[in-house]
């Protein structure tokens, strides 16, 4: 049974049945995309594109651990015309990947790498057009005058790709939208569809159609939305271009990888997404594992249980809206989002098994210290916590333990829907309702409409889980049923990092669609995985941390990447390129080490002024290299110092905090 969206906010083929959205298919050398092939994986070299040996040997790793296409920097005539070489090698030396190359400012470069490589890569924002963050009013017949002039810079490099069978991909980079779209659409989903489309049109007016497009966003609600804006315009116009994914900026390490998750996956759940790249501020060799790792879900998906079709969404997929809850206990209405401890597999309990989820004992004071990332909530099931439930935590009890218990202001029972509507005794303040979606009957209904101490925690079992918990939501804004829900997830026998990856898109898929008053992990059982090359997740396995320390930071990580609670400092870090004009790793973590405690201050690590002022749009502070070991401090848009010495930068960094009464001491500063 197909549903029947408004197609006013229909973009993918169903919010109910997984399957993937169907494009055209494009050629990238010998491997196609789009159309009925699979998901492809990409990355980026690091290496200075000068440097042949250095980038061929990077792109035969990168090629090893899984990629599909490599992309490569080529900045100027120079590095486009070293591609020749670097081709010319890896094919010597038995590879064959197709080649991308990656421009921004320089159409000369474009147009004599598309005679070289399989396919060329522009951003519409810098391409032909300009970004000094100039705002002025456009009349149409400016408007027009631009795009004509837009047209005439562009074409030739159309006509060489359509002579040599050279694919494009037109890239929109949130942050870098020219100052002519910000002036018309704003700094929104919008602004970067139609950016993308103007270069669109100018294709399709040579009837040159090998294109590949992107939307990409360091913040994955717009990266998301853009996506989804994109394939609704695209419908309007006849179009279907295949779709590359990508969290731009994400960072490094578990953070980068719970961003990119966010973003990419909650596509990739709606059948979204022809070819992916993980950004990660590592070498290109670990962003492939990640991306294999997401794309490889999807392989049996469409397998899942049947979920009722829905005639016509009841939000719109366009626009972040929070579903409208009342509040039980600081638990819905416009609090943040609350977080669950799951201690059910844990042994006897002492003070220092809390220590975990955020809450340390001192034991001289008789007083608990909470930290940024402190759970809110603790689920004991059937055993009793031996000791006071410290202030800022609930516990939560099975129902038939909690009536069991005298006089615990901190403790609260959960339930099924059987013992909920037997009409049991229940608390008076707080009381929570395991449900899944075949629980959504009229009766269950009628009693929660009385109710307001219920919060709700939503489970399913479903394959396709997050289409089943959205359908749920769905339900709920349609009986118009506004108690909080807790968002919970079960899974078992997954790597950390599977655990990591499949949380972040089936949690954040959720949470960028405004559901969502809490969330909560529930592990059978892990396994590791220690044939990972990658030192990073090497290191974070063998710190031998419990489930429940890894599973509370995964859960606040996955809050602050969705943007609806934000609970340490966000770093907005490009991947390394051959455009980086410092050492891009050691420096980022440099700078984690110094300012980790700055709750909320986001800071943008960019290796180039490409990736400068435009990519760190969303940040509080930018650290952008500006020359060989110099670096160019902004504070939001505006530079502050140039052409500070890299060793002397992250200390001036610190002090331009300083001076905004932004900075922290804390012991470690």
């Amino acid at each position: 049974m197909t549903e029947s969206i408004n197609n006013l906010k229909k973009y993918c083929n169903s919010l109910t049945q997984y399957s993937r959205y169907k494009t055209r298919e494009v050629y990238i050398g010998d491997i196609p995309l789009g159309g009925n092939n699979p998901i492809r994986i990409q990355s980026m070299t690091i290496t200075n594109t000068m440097d042949t040996k250095a980038t061929v040997e990077q792109t035969i790793r990168m090629v090893e651990a899984g990629c599909e296409y490599v992309r490569i920097t080529a900045p100027s005539i120079n590095e486009a015309q070293n591609l020749e070489n670097i081709k010319k090698e890896l094919r010597a030396r038995g590879y064959n990947v197709p080649l991308i190359a990656d421009i921004h400012f320089t159409p000369n470069a474009a147009e004599l790498a598309a005679r070289i490589v399989e396919k060329v890569r522009i951003n519409p924002g810098n391409y032909a057009d300009k970004k000094r963050f100039n705002i002025a009013e456009y009349t149409d017949t400016h408007y027009e005058a631009e795009l004509e002039r837009i047209r005439e810079k562009f074409t030739p490099l159309v006509k060489i790709c359509k002579e040599y069978g050279t694919a494009m991909r037109i890239g929109t980079n949130h942050g870098s939208l020219s100052d002519r779209i910000m002036s018309r659409y704003g700094d929104t989903p919008l602004g970067m569809v139609e950016s993308a489309l103007e270069f669109l049109r100018i294709c399709e007016d040579s009837n040159y159609h090998n294109i590949v497009l992107s939307m990409k966003a360091s913040n994955p609600q717009v990266m998301v939305r853009a996506y989804r804006l994109l394939i609704r315009k695209m419908e309007d116009e006849g179009m279907n271009y295949p779709l590359h994914l990508g969290v731009t900026e994400a960072g490094g390490g578990e953070d980068g990888r719970i961003k990119s998750a966010v973003g990419i996956g909650t596509l990739l759940e709606d059948g979204i997404g022809d070819t992916i790249r993980v950004s990660l501020t590592e070498d290109p060799e670990f962003e492939a594992p990640v991306a294999i790792a997401l794309a490889k879900r999807y392989e049996e998906r469409e397998k899942h249980n049947p979920i009722k079709p829905i005639d016509d969404s009841p939000i719109d997929p366009f626009i972040y809206s929070k579903r409208k809850s009342f509040e039980v206990l600081g638990i819905g209405e416009s609090n943040v989002p609350h977080v669950v401890a799951d201690y059910l597999k844990r042994g006897v309990l002492n003070y220092i098994d809390l220590k975990d989820i955020g809450f340390s004992y001192n034991e001289q004071t008789d007083k608990w210290n909470l930290t940024d990332s402190a759970a809110d909530l603790i689920y004991l099931g059937n055993k009793i916590l031996p000791f006071n439930c410290p202030n800022g935590l609930k516990a939560i009890y099975d129902y038939n333990i909690w009536k069991s218990l005298e006089n615990d202001n901190n403790s609260y029972p959960i339930l099924n829907v059987d013992e909920y509507l037997n009409n049991i005794k229940l608390s008076d303040e707080l009381n929570f309702l395991n449900i899944r979606i075949e629980n959504l009957n009229e009766k269950l209904h009628d009693k929660l409409k009385s109710d307001k101490t219920v919060v709700l925690v939503l489970e399913t079992n479903n394959l396709h889980g997050m289409a089943e918990q959205r359908r749920a939501f769905f339900e709920l804004l349609e009986k118009q049923i506004e108690n909080p829900v807790i968002i919970r997830i079960y899974y078992s026998d997954v790597s950390f990092d599977q655990l990591r990856l499949y949380a972040s898109t089936d949690l954040g898929g959720l949470l960028i669609d405004g559901f969502g008053d809490g969330v909560w992990i529930s592990v059978q059982s892990i396994k590791e995985n220690p044939s990972t090359q990658n030192t990073y997740i090497r290191s974070f396995i063998n710190k031998k941390e419990s489930f429940e320390k890894i599973i509370n930071r995964t859960l606040f990580g996955i809050l602050q990447a969705a943007r609806v609670r934000i609970s340490k400092t966000e770093y907005i870090a490009c991947p390394s390129c051959g455009r980086t004009l410092f050492d891009l790793q050691e420096t980022t973590e440099k700078i984690r080490q110094q300012t980790e405690h700055l709750k909320g201050v986001k800071i943008a690590v960019m290796g180039c002024i490409v990736n400068g002022p435009g990519e760190m749009a969303d940040a509080d502070y930018g650290y952008v290299g500006s020359g060989v070991d110099k670096i160019t401090l902004y504070r939001e848009k505006d530079i502050v110092r140039r052409n500070v010495p890299t060793k002397e930068a992250v200390n001036a960094l610190i002090e331009l905090i300083k001076e905004d009464n932004r900075w922290i001491d804390t012991k470690h500063n």
